[in-house]
């Protein structure tokens, strides 16, 4: 990566760290620009070179993590629920823990279940919306993300390994039923 690619992912690291210390303190709506620039340490400019609003912050940042998840994940003929997907899914809300963790905490959880919605939509490809079987796909999301929500509120104590056997151990239960 060259210089200039890593001074701006500082800078945005350094937007999005102050974007969430602030929340801490109050909702997004009472949190200015310039109180944003102030507690990062960047100019405007590097504001909105980067972001639209305050909201594109915590958008971008989700895209960000589910462009990492895609690059992890193979999603080949359509099957998500293979051991090694689950695994690798933990380990990216592993890696993003803090992150999903603050999301969820200031209220962006459902934004960050929604944009997971919609790129499995976009990776599913000419899933057929008008079958039933299109609801295993967002019965896969929902449980994997409250999992790992519940595991990472819980310190993420057991190993992205345990959770992917239990988890294709849960899966495969319900295949007997």
């Amino acid at each position: 990566m060259d210089k200039r690619k890593i001074a701006n992912q500082k800078v945005k690291t350094s937007i999005t760290s102050a974007l969430f210390e602030l929340l801490k303190e109050k909702s997004i709506s009472e949190i200015s620009i310039t109180e944003i620039i102030n507690k990062a340490h960047v100019a405007r400019a590097s504001f909105y070179r980067n972001y639209s609003s305050k909201e594109s912050v915590i958008t971008t940042l989700i895209q960000d993590i589910l462009v990492d998840y895609h690059e992890e994940i193979k999603f080949e003929d359509g099957n998500f629920y293979t051991y090694e997907n689950i695994y690798k899914s933990f380990k990216c809300f592993k890696k993003h823990g803090s992150q999903v963790l603050d999301l969820h905490r200031f209220g962006y959880g459902s934004i960050l279940l929604d944009m997971l919605n919609q790129f499995h939509e976009y990776i599913a490809g000419d899933m057929h919306f008008k079958s039933i079987k299109r609801y295993e796909l967002y019965i896969y999301i929902g449980a994997l993300y409250n999992t790992a929500l519940i595991w990472l509120q819980s310190g993420a104590k057991e190993s992205p390994e345990e959770l992917a056997e239990l988890f294709t151990s849960a899966t495969k239960k319900r295949e007997e039923y």
